[in-house]
């Protein structure tokens, strides 16, 4: 097995990329590329899609995604700015101005086609069904401190994955690779507000011995990339007043997987157990007689203002913290929020899941009696590439997020603790 190194993009020069092959599957050179402002063709939606689109995106390139349909999370991204979707079936001049062409349909024919017009356009095209018919592979990937990490195996995926596995578990504990029996029926693992680094260490040992992963489109996108091929993805993305996997889909998908001897990681943004219905899910499996075991995780109402620099406590200026879901109208009388006491605190208020009614909860403080002055500072996709901050006040928040197209999923946090950022 050769070893090459190379410098990694956008790192110091002390950190290094290894690559991994095996001495006789001389096929494949090995090399680097810096899709950055490059555009790079995806033809196929579906969960192959999603796995491979966050780090794409991560590296800078502009992505057309070419799919009659797509996973959820996909059009998230797409939603979001991420992506172009052309939402039709493929065309052979799609692939004009490419630099890079993931073959990723479900259909054989099409993607031998995409690869051979790839070829005649002198265009590197991934196949993601029969990878040795492609001009070019993807390898098994990880991030470890600064370290991109990158394997092949002669088109040996599992043996790439497995490769690339004991690589990272050496690195993450500074030993050999965990062998011991496998886990069985299902994990809830937080993974934190998004950047793949926040992921607890539990969380992502127990991620990369999963069968079968029900993935959030909220939690941490990239590490899906790392998953060995023969791990099932399983989309349960939940778009804000859009599409979205029913929570008994999600329930039953658990369960069914979990029955069939198969270890599942339900892999969820922020904390399981923070408006993220981990509790409803361990109840299902546990009715269901499948064994459970939950993994918590940095919740996005406290990790995501902390990173944007706003700490949701601090000495001598505040003295309580209240995390609020604003799923509903502070009028609907589905809510359990008391409006009122809660305008009373003097301390810090989350809000999550708040951004389409932001003007209504703003308008309800102060009406309880919160100062029209008040700071309060809105996250938007915090921990990610994406993320975006904004800095305003009680009377302004509602015009300041429409004006700013602010869009979910954001934290707001309110209280005296928003003003007290480093500027």
């Amino acid at each position: 097995m050769a070893i090459v190194t190379r410098n990694a993009p956008g790192v110091d020069t002390g950190a290094l990329v290894w690559m991994l092959l095996p001495m006789h599957a001389e096929q494949h050179y090995l090399v680097g590329l810096d899709l950055a402002g490059r555009r790079v063709v995806v033809v196929g939606g579906g969960t192959v899609a999603q796995r491979r689109l966050p780090r794409l995106v991560a590296s800078g390139a502009v992505v057309d995604v070419v799919s009659p349909e797509v996973t959820p999370a996909v059009q998230g991204m797409a939603d979001s700015g991420e992506i172009t979707w052309w939402e039709r079936s493929y065309a052979s001049d799609d692939l004009d101005g490419a630099w890079y062409v993931l073959a990723c349909t479900s259909d054989t024919a099409v993607n031998a086609r995409i690869a051979a017009d790839a070829e005649s356009r002198r265009v590197f095209c991934v196949r993601a069904d029969v990878a040795v018919e492609g001009t070019a592979v993807t390898p098994a990937v990880g991030e470890h401190d600064g370290l991109l990490v990158g394997v092949l195996a002669g088109g040996e995926h599992r043996r790439s994955a497995a490769v690339r596995d004991g690589l990272l578990s050496a690195l993450h504990e500074g030993a050999v690779a965990d062998h011991h029996e496998k886990p069985s029926g299902v994990a809830l693992v937080g993974g934190g507000p998004g950047d793949p680094d926040l992921i607890t260490v539990r969380g992502r040992r127990l991620l990369s011995r999963a069968d079968v992963v029900v993935a959030d489109r909220l939690g941490p996108r990239d590490l899906l990339d790392e998953l060995a091929p023969h791990v099932e993805v399983i989309d349960a993305a939940k778009i804000p007043y859009g599409r979205a996997a029913t929570q008994d889909f999600i329930n039953a998908s658990l369960i069914e997987h979990a029955r069939r001897g198969k270890f599942v990681v339900r892999l969820k943004g922020g904390d399981p157990y923070v408006f993220g219905r981990g509790f409803e899910e361990l109840l299902a499996c546990a009715e269901a007689g499948v064994p459970v075991t939950v993994v918590p995780g940095v919740t996005s109402a406290f990790g995501v203002p902390a990173l944007a620099g706003v700490p949701v406590t601090h000495r001598g200026v505040a003295h309580e913290v209240v995390v609020v879901s604003g799923h509903v109208a502070p009028d609907d009388e589905r809510s359990m929020v008391d409006w009122p006491a809660l305008a009373a605190l003097r301390g810090t208020i989350v809000l999550m899941m708040a951004v389409e009614r932001a003007g209504a909860f703003a308008t309800a403080l102060i009406d309880g009696g919160r100062p029209a002055d008040t700071p309060v500072t809105v996250v938007q996709e915090g921990s990610t590439r994406t993320e975006r901050v904004l800095r305003s006040t009680l009377d302004s928040l509602g015009a300041d997020v429409v004006a700013e197209g602010i869009r979910p999923p954001a934290i707001i946090v309110v209280g005296p603790v928003a003003g007290l950022a480093p500027r």
